[in-house]
């Protein structure tokens, strides 16, 4: 997502000179984010193998986790896309947004030390039940957690419909402020 904020304003002669889908600018920048993510996840599988010498049979629900992420991805990039076209400098804030929202979502902390008074809040996080369910298929061979997931699907379907519903709203004044 932080790329995409700045996709459309990088490619300005595709979208003053070219009938171009626009979309596919911030397409490819979810695929790519996937992509790469995919080779990060192999190398994680590697280190369990050689750590652990198994891999659950659980790292088949991956696809489940996969899809509403990219989902998720690819709403926020179009929404950010056609922001960073009217807003500049959204690239920065949108930098620190997603650097707060690490520190909020537990990524790099297990969630048994925030203490419970504030654990409401971070399982408000949509993010929360994807890296739980991350954590669980990969590292504890557990189950995803369903429900978690249900309410990541929920929030990832809204931010698909939204974004895409925003940036081609905005996309026919692209050329105009590029």
């Amino acid at each position: 997502m932080q790329l995409s904020s700045n996709a459309i304003v990088s490619r300005a002669n595709l979208v003053k000179r070219v009938v171009f889908p626009l979309e596919t600018l911030p397409l490819s920048q979810a695929l790519a984010a996937v992509a790469n993510q995919m080779f990060g996840t192999i190398a994680l599988l590697l280190a369990i193998v050689i750590v652990r010498h198994e891999v659950h049979p659980t790292i088949l629900y991956l696809p489940a986790l996969l899809i509403p992420q990219f989902i998720a991805t690819l709403g926020g990039a179009w929404l950010l896309a056609s922001l960073g076209v009217f807003i500049r400098d959204i690239v920065q804030g949108i930098n620190l947004l997603l650097m707060a929202w690490m520190f909020l979502t537990p990524i790099i902390y297990p969630e048994s030390i925030v203490p419970t008074s504030y654990r409401p809040f971070v399982n408000l996080n949509p993010f929360t039940a994807l890296i739980r369910s991350y954590r669980g298929i990969m590292l504890d061979g557990n189950a995803p957690d369903w429900p978690g997931l249900g309410y990541f699907a929920l929030f990832a379907l809204i931010l698909f419909l939204f974004g895409y519903w925003w940036f081609a709203r905005t996309r026919k004044n692209f050329a105009d402020v590029i």
